[in-house]
């Protein structure tokens, strides 16, 4: 080993020392141009002051004088290269003269510190992280320090070593000193996977030291042979080992300690990939699992990875996430397997031609856009294990897929008591409140492990959880653990990345999907019949067809017309399905919705977490947005009572959240006018669903916003009144609504006429409030009087004069005046399949029937 020394400003070269090496640094860089670099040959001569290299070597030469070092090596000129024994020599010998290194300067000539330049990002991409031979100058000293392209000293391997590993992927307890042969051969090979020399055996040969290997140098054989050579080395060393088993590990990272559950999918998973000889492969085995992000589909292929790793002769991951990530990952495959190529199709044909048991993991392929066929190695041999949020992703292995849901409760229980980092003798003593944390969060994995960290870092007590939960949702599901974070690290953004894919799409079908997931976040999460949507179209059809004439404080107008999203196409002839089908399907094949089959038609739902991140990423002025339409979408579907009626146990949850919106906040959306309507359409939704609470406390709200009396009828706001004197019957308050009854039609009177439509249907109320007190003749009389003004002014079969013959009738079945009543039940049930009131109409005939049947018999 030749050193330089550096003696009153005089430098010369030192004798080959074969033992007793004085202490030494040692010199980090990266080449330049051959011609550029001060050479062995040139420094004998004496002719290497001029040439750019020698500024690396007196820059190393004077940093070592003020540590105190009179000798150097620099390999440029420390190594006579055209002795191709002593070559040898240097190469097999160069990690340890780099370990025995008392200084390792790094000289980082492509990173300036001049004129206050930010010099991380410069390092984080300097080429010396790219070459071959620095991987073992970075490993084997115990001191390196790193200095710019000015010689100003940027840190050292400790003080750096977050950003190092970050850069490079190599743990930190390398650096600290931990041992390399404590860390497995895949995890060595996979450190100098993306790295490369100018000599394409150098690759191989510079990781001699990191093996502790020696080995005759052959320049000319190419970088696959030396490769090969290199692998039986390693075999040999390891006594075989890897020579039967695994060789090649290119994982990201190790199994999380925290994985819980899924034992019988894992056993599913390996049989399916199990590996048999080459020569009997007739398929390629492949494996997809798809499902909401967040749920674990990565980390379940860390743990296949791990259970099948001595079954595999190579086990590849490859980012699928975006094409460069792929093409960058592939083309890192073909290099570990000795090949140089630049695309993918090359890398693919890499591995079409490696006849060994191989595994390749395709890793987020996540765009429902993007035929992620091209990423299949052709041939019938290897294995192919693929993760996707996009359902339809299952067509690449129809026969082996998962739809990855939610832990069984069991094990997110074990999971979230596991993360808040709770002794397991302690865990029964947690069950109940870990059963309710659990459910609340919808048994989401990440969201889960969020928790845990939560509570672990002292923010909450465990019984508090739910409660901190309903008042900082947000802060909550974006926490993120310190340690063993996840690739999107919070649930949140893990939602947050499908929903990029949509807005990156500038398709009309992602606009839709995305204006389709506002509405949704604004409904509850529960199942949502689509057909509401329909129904909506038929609603709004009459209205945009009608023109612009003053309409009532609880009829839409055109401007409600305008607030629904266009995936309801209004200038059709008939209701055209194709956009909203489009849109849903978008979202249930991003995992953000799931479909469902429904008796009669299809349904959306969403997942707790997702409907909650639906409606948090949008601002205020958004959201306000989404509650006007989404209240259009209910009014205008109002239209179609069938569905109402039929559906009404589907729709009351998506009423009910519609309505979480404070009324002073909903009018200040929009003016009085349109919210009114919006909100009296509600109204009448849960009178007909008798939620007769919630229907009181909404018309409480509403009067004191329009600064009016509850029991004093205001012209404007009439159908307000007709609505608040319907709940106070079914409140059990009757005198407080006949009073306000006789109010309201003693205004209608006089302002529209006795004949009016309006001023007969508060008539009809009167009548039922006179019908619920008991007083049947004043019912009779007011029911009389409305039937002979509609019929006259109506016609005997316009659907509300026979409302008014329904409601005859069943006031005489009261009065047991069954001959009557049953002909005007015969009459009233005539023709109105599809009117609100008919299916009351046929039951109570039935029940009347009956009664007066059961009654013969005796």
């Amino acid at each position: 080993m030749r050193l330089l020394h550096l003696e009153s400003g005089n430098l010369s070269l030192t004798e080959d020392y074969t033992e007793h090496v004085p202490p030494y640094a040692i010199l980090s860089h990266t080449w330049g141009k051959d011609t550029e670099e001060v050479t062995f040959d040139d420094f004998k001569a004496g002719n290497y002051i001029d040439k750019t290299g020698y500024t690396k070597i007196r820059f190393c030469g004077e940093q070592a004088a003020r540590d105190g070092l009179q000798y150097f090596w620099v390999d440029t000129c420390c190594i006579n290269k055209s002795n191709l024994t002593e070559l040898s020599e240097a190469i097999n010998s160069m990690f340890r003269w780099y370990q025995d290194a008392v200084k390792c300067y790094v000289y980082l000539s492509d990173v300036p510190t001049r004129s206050g330049l930010l010099w991380e990002p410069k390092f984080r991409h300097s080429r010396w992280f790219t070459r071959a031979w620095t991987l073992q100058e970075l490993i084997a000293p115990q001191s390196v320090e790193f200095f710019s392209q000015e010689g100003e000293r940027l840190g050292d391997k400790g003080s750096l070593e977050s950003l190092l590993h970050k850069i490079t992927r190599i743990p930190v307890e390398v650096f600290q000193g931990k041992p390399v042969t404590e860390l497995t051969i895949e995890e060595r090979m996979l450190w100098a996977a993306k790295r490369t020399a100018k000599r394409k055996e150098d690759e191989a040969y510079s990781l001699l030291g990191i093996f502790g290997l020696h080995m005759p140098l052959i320049y000319g054989e190419g970088r696959e042979n030396a490769f090969i050579r290199l692998e039986r080395e390693i075999g040999e060393r390891s006594k075989g080992a890897n020579i039967h088993g695994n060789v090649h590990w290119m994982v990201p990272r190790a199994i999380n300690s925290l994985f819980t559950g899924r034992s019988d999918l894992l056993s599913r998973i390996q049989r399916a990939l199990q590996s048999e000889p080459i020569s009997a492969a007739q398929y390629q085995r492949r494996f997809v699992i798809t499902g909401l992000g967040g749920q674990g589909k990565s980390e379940l292929c860390l743990q296949v990875a791990s259970l099948m790793k001595q079954k595999f002769w190579g086990i590849f991951w490859v980012d699928v996430d975006k094409a460069a990530t792929a093409e960058r990952d592939f083309i890192a495959v073909a290099k570990l397997l000795g090949r140089v190529i630049e695309s993918v199709p090359e890398a693919l044909q890499v591995l079409a031609t490696t006849y060994r048991s191989w595994l390749l993991i395709l890793d987020n392929a996540d765009d429902p856009g993007f035929d992620y066929q091209v990423y299949f190695p052709p041939g019938n041999h290897g294995a192919v294990l693929m993760t996707s949020r996009v359902a339809e992703c299952k067509q690449y292995s129809p026969d082996a897929f998962e739809a990855l849901r939610g832990l069984e409760e069991e094990d997110s229980k074990e999971l979230l008591l596991k993360a808040a980092e709770l002794p397991p003798e302690s865990w029964l003593a947690y069950d109940n409140q870990a059963r309710e944390v659990a459910r609340l969060l919808g048994l989401h994995t990440l969201a889960l492990i969020q928790a845990g960290a939560y509570i672990s870092q002292g923010h909450c007590q465990f019984h508090q959880y739910p409660e901190v939960y309903q008042r900082q949702r947000q802060r909550l599901l974006k926490y993120r653990p310190k340690q063993a974070q996840s690739r999107y690290r919070d649930v949140y953004a893990t939602f947050e990345a499908s929903a990029d894919v949509l807005e990156q799409s500038q398709t009309e079908s992602a606009r839709d999907a995305l204006r389709l997931l506002e509405i949704l976040s604004i409904f509850d999460s529960s199942v949502l019949p689509l057909q509401i949507f329909e129904a909506a179209w038929k609603g709004c059809r009459e209205i945009s067809q009608a023109g612009d004439e003053e309409r009532g404080i609880d009829e839409f107008s055109r401007y409600h017309v305008l607030q629904l999203p266009k995936l309801i196409v209004l200038d059709e002839d008939e209701w055209d399905y194709f956009r909203l089908t489009e849109a849903s399907s978008l979202l249930a094949s991003l995992s953000l919705a799931t479909r469902q089959e429904l008796d009669s038609c299809v349904g959306l739902s969403m997942h707790p977490l997702t409907h909650a991140w639906a409606k948090d990423r949008q601002d205020s002025k958004h959201q306000g947005v989404a509650w006007i339409a989404t209240g259009c979408v209910l009014g205008f579907s109002r239209s179609n009572a069938r569905m109402w009626r039929t559906q009404e146990r589907r729709l009351l949850p998506h009423v009910l959240s519609y309505l979480d919106l404070k009324v002073k906040k909903a009018f200040d959306l929009a003016s009085k006018t349109v919210i009114t309507s919006i909100l009296l359409k509600c109204g009448w939704a849960l009178l007909g669903m008798r939620q007769d609470t919630r229907l009181g406390q909404l018309l409480e709200d509403m009067f004191l916003e329009l600064r009016q009396k509850p029991d004093k009828p205001s012209e404007d706001l009439l159908p307000l009144y007709d609505l608040q004197a319907r709940s106070l019957i079914n409140l059990g308050r009757n005198e407080a609504a006949r009073e306000l009854l006789e109010q309201v039609i003693e205004i209608r009177e006089e302002v529209l006429g006795k004949t009016h439509p309006d001023t007969l249907t508060t008539m009809n109320n009167l009548a039922l409030m006179l019908d619920s007190q008991g007083k049947y003749a004043d019912a009779e009389a007011m029911n009389r009087q409305t039937l002979e003004i509609r019929e006259e002014v109506l016609g005997k079969t316009h659907p509300d004069t026979l409302t008014s013959v329904y409601y005859l009738a069943y006031l005489l079945q009261k009065k047991q005046e069954y001959e009557e009543a049953s002909l005007l039940y015969q009459r009233a049930c005539t023709g109105r399949s599809e009117h609100p009131t008919t299916k009351a109409c046929v039951n109570h005939y039935s029940i009347m029937l009956s009664s007066l049947q059961e009654s013969s018999r005796i």
